[in-house]
């Protein structure tokens, strides 16, 4: 999430925080193999 959706920005309050980061959760749960190769890695055993 950091790395794409909420980097490098400044937010000036709670509510201008949230609608980025649920964006970015939604965008994360549509890629289940994205999270699977993290899971899947030697040093996450």
């Amino acid at each position: 999430m950091r790395d794409n959706c909420v980097s490098n920005r400044v937010f000036t309050s709670y509510a201008n925080i949230v609608a980025p980061c649920c964006e970015a959760w939604n965008k994360l749960i549509d890629q289940p193999w994205r999270i699977m190769t993290i899971g899947d890695r030697k040093w996450a055993w």
